[in-house]
């Protein structure tokens, strides 16, 4: 199953009868939630619920919008009514005969007396034979869409698969130099004992010291939780489907192993300057591949 990026474009000109044509279209692109938004010609209202709902059925995030436009060159004419227009003129030509006034009727006041101008009488059946066009045409239309998305999500699987080689790289690199980072502070520890031996000497505040220093030196759950993390981050992209949420909460986890891996490794001489420089090269990836997954459904 593949993973399916929120960025996508489809669109489908078709006819409603012989005399309408029209252009469905479906736009998406990123968003925490699903966000539908349609634009329709008036009168499409029962339209616009059908298509909200078959959205929801088909789609999980993203901001998408719908718009149907009528073509031009088939959309219908105007008329106006006879009756209407007939009566107008002769009730101002009957006033102005039985008061003795002047003037000529003024035709754009006539027209724009209520119910004045009309749409085609086909007006009701061509909307009804366009919704039931684009009802038709919602489900290939959404095939195309994902199509897309797909494509889409397929990249940005192949760029964040890059972004996991380069972090395993720097995890193993930083696995290499344990023993190197280890020795290190021994040195410092051996040092400090050095140091400490003489008419003050405290072998409790000693013994606190190795502790600590210790624990500052072990960076093995940092790497085998990192491990893991890459591990699982790889099965939720191979899997596909809705990750997006997922995979942004694995690479929170991953930036906070970074995080404590480069707080305990701070201050190392030799190697450990290297050490630092990886844990950065971690940070930068995960930041580069959250940007990327801001993107996938």
């Amino acid at each position: 199953m593949p993973i399916y990026s929120m960025t996508g474009f489809a669109r489908v000109q078709a006819r409603a009868n012989d005399q309408l044509g029209y252009t469905l279209s479906l736009k998406s692109v990123n968003h925490r939630f699903l966000d539908l938004q349609f634009r329709l010609p008036n009168g499409l209202d029962a339209l616009e619920m059908e298509l909200r709902k078959v959205l929801k059925e088909a789609l999980v995030r993203g901001h998408v919008e719908l718009t149907l436009s009528i073509d031009r060159s088939t959309q219908q004419k105007a008329g106006y009514n006879r009756e209407l227009v007939d009566g107008y003129l002769a009730a101002f030509q009957s006033a102005r005969d039985e008061h003795g006034l002047k003037g000529e009727p003024d035709l754009n006041a006539a027209l724009r007396l209520p119910g004045a101008l009309q749409a085609d009488s086909r007006g009701d059946e061509d909307l009804t034979a366009l919704a039931g066009s684009a009802l038709e045409q919602i489900g290939p239309l959404l095939e195309q869409l994902k199509a897309m998305r797909a494509r889409e999500g397929e990249a940005l699987a192949a760029l964040l698969n890059g972004t996991l080689d380069r972090l395993a790289e720097a995890t193993a690199g930083v696995t290499e130099l344990r023993s190197e980072i280890e020795d290190r502070y021994k040195e410092r520890l051996a040092q400090r004992l050095a140091n400490a031996v003489g008419p003050e000497f405290n072998q409790q505040r000693v013994l606190e010291e190795v502790a600590v220093l210790v624990e500052r030196s072990d960076v093995s759950e940092e790497l085998e939780r990192m491990t893991t993390h890459i591990g699982h981050f790889r099965e939720l992209l191979n899997g596909g489907g809705e990750t997006g949420k997922k995979l942004d909460f694995l690479l929170q986890e991953m930036n906070r192993e970074a995080n404590t891996l480069l707080s305990k490794t701070s201050g190392v001489s030799g190697k450990g300057t290297r050490v630092t420089e990886l844990g950065l090269a971690m940070k930068s990836e995960i930041e580069k591949a959250r940007e990327q997954i801001q993107n996938i459904e």
